[in-house]
């Protein structure tokens, strides 16, 4: 890591070290009962911790660090959306082709910079292979909704989250060797997003944007939160090939795609009769329901640099 990355997580350290000692604040002032708000937000803020250290050290090891992380990533995303989603015997082999095939293969060209393939990679050929391999079994109950998920699943979990190692690949002019700098603005300016949207919301918020898909989310928050994480993005083209002002628009388009993102993954939750994707992150639910705003905005955010800057 150089030394523009190192005074970014150094910032982002400080960050967390003030909101976590402005949490321990909130928490004795509320007393020793519990306090939901206030449980919540330190909960956040210790898995923040958590999942910052992890990056980090991810970002130490370079680009096969940060392509191990996301390959995890997608791994246990692709798990959680699979628990949740109804499948019978003869969805077996897509299944396997799934986590077995198309997983590790996506990764592994994104590896070997293979643009040309891993870009279609999923969309295509294995958008045709999943559901000759469920039609082997003979099974029609239902099969167009089977197959369907499967292939919501697999570009959900598996490609949009790859676009983020992706950007690894892109050959930017004048900013070569600095591509980690552009995954943490995309993460930082993204998971912003929705924390501000959240706290924008509890301070302010009065009426909701979407009450049968996800009742917390507010108008207010919504505008508060974008406008904020658009003005830090924006604040932080110093890390980026943009100028404040390409930094600004590139901050809203990604914000805007990790809200609807957000709405979206609220949508597939309310059909399954779910809260969360699941338990692993203290605080932040499911593996899903941390990255839900990452995958939509991530491979949005790749194609736009690479048409307009590499």
């Amino acid at each position: 890591m150089d030394d523009n990355t190192l005074s970014l997580f150094a910032g982002i350290g400080a960050l967390l070290l003030l909101a976590s000692l402005i949490g321990r604040l909130l928490k004795w002032r509320a007393g020793p009962g519990p306090h939901a708000v206030i449980d919540n937000l330190n909960a956040r803020i210790n898995a923040w911790w958590v999942m910052v250290l992890v990056i980090g050290l991810a970002f130490v090891f370079g680009k096969y660090g940060v392509i191990v992380l996301f390959y995890c990533v997608s791994f246990y995303a692709l798990r959680e959306f699979m628990t949740l989603t109804p499948t019978r015997r003869s969805d077996y082999p897509a299944l396997a082709a799934a986590f077995y095939l198309a997983l590790p293969v996506q990764y592994l060209l994104i590896a070997s910079d293979w643009y040309g393939l891993f870009s279609i990679f999923i969309p295509v050929y294995l958008f045709l292979l999943l559901p000759i391999l469920a039609s082997l079994g003979g099974d029609t109950t239902r099969f167009l909704e089977r197959a369907s998920k499967v292939q919501w699943g697999l570009m959900i979990a598996v490609y949009c989250v790859s676009a983020v190692p992706a950007l690894m690949t892109l050959e930017i002019p004048g900013y070569e060797g600095r591509n980690l700098l552009l995954i943490a603005w995309l993460i930082m300016v993204v998971q912003l997003s929705d924390v501000l949207q959240y706290v924008c919301g509890k301070l302010f918020g009065k009426r909701k944007v979407a009450p049968n898909l996800s009742p917390s989310k507010t108008l207010e928050g919504l505008l508060g939160g974008v406008a904020l994480a658009t003005l830090i993005g924006a604040l932080l083209c110093w890390i980026t090939p943009f100028n404040f002002w390409q930094a600004a628009l590139m901050a809203l388009t990604v914000n805007a795609m990790g809200f609807f993102g957000g709405l979206v993954m609220s949508a597939i939750k309310r059909d399954r009769g779910v809260k969360d994707w699941g338990h692993m992150i203290e605080g932040h639910g499911g593996m899903l329901d941390r990255i839900d705003s990452v995958c939509f905005a991530a491979p949005v955010f790749f194609h736009f640099v690479r048409y307009w800057w590499a």
